[in-house]
């Protein structure tokens, strides 16, 4: 074993004001092969935040998830980069995210050690599914697909209860095309991804929720590690120099609203989020329409587990892609050839030959910027296309469907 490294003290509020994260200095010595840190505190009021940083740069990040985390060269606690233990100046990054008026108590204890790294968890890969939901056959451009899809899910990465695999086969069960797995402040699961995609016949697409107390933002794609530290538009400007798309992530989320002032607006908009509890209201469509009428709506049920937020595809985004390759489907998405459905199985409205197609609608109304318009009839209806969000509402006016 290497040489033990405490800390103690008491974070207040004080503290927090100076700056939501703090370090506190592990030196690892050479030889060493896996490190080992605990962190302990009163809970009553207080939330504390877990993660670390290597003399490289990104080790891993875990929030208020876990008390604890192993790193090593072949592997590490869900959340964290296995990797070589590199001798030099290591750092346990604490973030004070909430904190009674008294301040809380803490302790911090790192255990470098010589030999073999204890408590990886085992990723549980059940086997593949023997039937699947059978595809829906919608109208789409020649050369090209609608495919369904969830943009916003949690694993054991970050707050989730499932292992990639387990995802992968409810996202299967669900009857989705592709999901995107996106674990907070961390990229940990990116190495998982394609082997469970193989493995399961899905299309798993990269990507992170960058999570602080001002709002989430999604970002899709392999773009490297997003530091949730720094503002929103570096955040955006690493998005696009990795090939990836941002999202504001539900925008109206209570505590976690989106309060980032930004210089530019990302490409792609959470308009519909598992927390739009009344599909009556029309309050998400406002900030959308106040905040950038021109951003790309997306869906997300931000799954954690069962229980929890909404099940995988509730909502859907479909994707108008080339074939279901990752890099397609973001292509879909930057081009704007999205729908999004109350369910996999629902009604759907889709952009089509100029005009709409508007498929498992019969009966249901058409509604246009201005309000309604028209009512659907039959259960693949072709309608004349108009500039403008889109949706098909009952006649009660709630939202089941939406087309930018």
């Amino acid at each position: 074993m290497g040489e033990l490294t405490v800390h103690t003290g008491t974070w207040t509020l004080d503290d927090r004001f100076a700056s939501p994260w703090h370090y506190l200095p592990v030196e690892v010595a050479p030889g060493t092969a896996a490190l080992r840190v605990e962190l302990e505190y009163e809970r009553a009021g207080a939330v504390l935040d877990l993660g670390c940083l290597g003399p490289s740069g990104f080790r891993g990040w875990s929030g208020g998830a876990r008390e604890s985390f192993v790193i090593a060269a072949e592997a590490a606690t869900p959340g964290y980069l296995p990797g070589e233990i590199e001798p030099g100046l290591w750092q346990v990054v604490i973030g004070l995210h909430m904190l009674p008026a008294e301040g809380v108590r803490y302790r911090v204890t790192a255990e470098p050690s010589t030999g073999p790294a204890a408590d990886q968890a085992v990723v549980s890969a059940p086997p593949a599914p023997v039937t699947r939901p059978a595809p829906r056959e919608l109208p789409a451009a020649p050369g090209r697909r609608w495919l369904a899809g969830d943009l916003h899910a949690h694993t054991v990465h970050s707050d989730g209860a499932m292992t990639v695999p387990e995802l992968a086969c409810l996202a299967i069960s669900r009857g989705l095309d592709f999901i995107a797995v996106t674990d907070h402040n961390t990229v940990s699961h990116h190495a998982e991804l394609p082997a469970a995609a193989r493995r399961y016949g899905i299309t798993l697409l990269p990507g992170q929720e960058v999570t602080t107390d001002h709002g989430h933002a999604g970002v899709l794609g392999d773009t490297g590690w997003i530091d949730f530290r720094r503002d929103a538009d570096d955040w955006l400007e690493a998005a696009e120099r990795g090939g990836g798309l941002m999202s504001v992530n539900h925008p109206i989320a209570g505590p976690v609203s989106w309060l980032h002032r930004m210089r530019r607006h990302p490409p792609l908009v959470e308009v519909w989020h598992w927390s739009w509890l009344d599909l009556s209201w029309t309050t998400p469509l406002a900030w959308w329409q106040a905040w950038d009428p021109a951003a790309i709506p997306v869906g997300g049920s931000d799954w954690h587990r069962q229980g929890s937020d909404a099940p995988p595809g509730t909502p859907t985004t479909w994707v108008e892609s080339a074939d279901p390759g990752a890099d397609a489907i973001l292509d879909g998405l930057r081009a704007g050839r999205v729908a999004i459905s109350a369910e996999r199985d629902g009604p759907v409205l889709l952009r089509h030959d100029g005009g709409f197609v508007a498929a498992g609608a019969d009966g249901l109304v058409l509604a246009g910027p201005d309000g309604p318009c028209r009512t659907v009839r039959g259960d693949l209806a072709r309608l004349p296309g108009e500039p403008g969000f889109h949706r098909l509402l009952t006649p009660a006016g709630v939202t089941v469907a939406l087309t930018p």
